[in-house]
């Protein structure tokens, strides 16, 4: 089983690229956006404690999304291994996935980051405001600030993961085929 991480500032395209890689390579795509929200809606323990926690306007502690991602990967067969997108978000989120894989006999095995411009970035996101309506893309302020919060917190993984070897930058710009076939090429070379 392989683990990759996937990162990008917000616009990047680290969302469909993932769909994309996850479809092409049999890895499961753990996106914890979209898992938060299915154990929320399908009423599990988990997503009851969570959607407490959320009602009173806390985060969800990092033990208890690792919980979550825990039983996903506990829970699945048939894959080559694990695609994580959006998380972790911190150092401290990285050690404790690097920790709760390890119980599994698994690791990270590599840490994909698109490198995508500035200008490029604040198109991408203004476009997609136009086209999806998203309110967080369509000011120029709050794009500055998810760009600067993804900057601000991200690259402390970054400098983790490039001290253990795994931090691999990939060229975001272009069309979605172009960086597509880069981060193929990567995932070619694990698998």
């Amino acid at each position: 089983m392989v683990n990759i991480l996937i990162f990008g500032p917000p616009g990047s395209g680290k969302g469909t690229q993932s769909v994309k890689l996850a479809e092409k390579f049999n890895l499961l795509h753990l996106s914890t956006g979209d898992m938060l929200r299915a154990e929320i809606s399908a009423g599990t323990e988990l997503g009851k404690k969570m959607s407490l926690i959320m009602s009173k306007g806390e985060l969800v502690p990092d033990e208890v999304v690792i919980e979550m991602i825990a039983n996903k990967i506990d829970n699945s067969t048939g894959t080559a291994g694990f695609l994580f997108d959006g998380f972790p978000r911190t150092v401290a989120q990285t050690i404790a996935l690097e920790k709760m894989l390890n119980e599994r006999a698994m690791k990270i095995d590599t840490m994909l980051v698109l490198d995508v411009d500035h200008d490029e970035l604040v198109k991408r996101l203004t476009g997609r405001a136009e086209l999806s309506g998203r309110p967080d893309d369509m000011d120029p302020a709050v794009i500055e600030n998810r760009i600067d919060v993804y900057r601000e917190k991200t690259e402390p993984i970054i400098n983790y993961c490039s001290e253990r070897g795994l931090y691999q930058a990939v060229d975001g710009m272009g069309t979605i085929d172009d960086i597509f076939d880069r981060l193929s090429d990567r995932l070619g070379q694990l698998l």
